[in-house]
């Protein structure tokens, strides 16, 4: 498991980092396949903030969302609120839900 976070464009993103790793430990807690995932920040013109949330996980399944808001701790949450809803998707589509008899 690794989670690895990049600040493109910003200054002082030491903070963020640290929320960003957090949100990836709740992340792989979550879902026990999950082997990496990559966190992009991004700051635009305008004071626009990038969130680029990328999840690797075993049998070739990769995940990615993205979000664009005026906060960067807004939108790095608000993409891991999807990439979540993503890997419960997979997991339930992945799951036999059949009787058996």
């Amino acid at each position: 498991m690794s989670i690895e976070v990049t600040g493109r464009h910003m200054h002082d993103v030491g903070e963020l980092k640290d929320f960003a790793r957090d949100k990836g430990a709740e992340l792989v807690a979550a879902f026990s396949r999950v082997e990496h995932v990559h966190v992009i920040l991004d700051q635009a013109k305008h004071r626009q903030f990038k969130a680029s949330v990328v999840a690797q996980s075993k049998g070739h399944i990769r995940v990615e969302a993205e979000e664009v808001s005026d906060n960067m701790r807004t939108s790095i949450s608000a993409a891991f609120v999807k990439v979540e809803k993503q890997l419960r998707k997979f997991r339930a589509k992945v799951t036999d839900h059949r009787v058996k008899s």
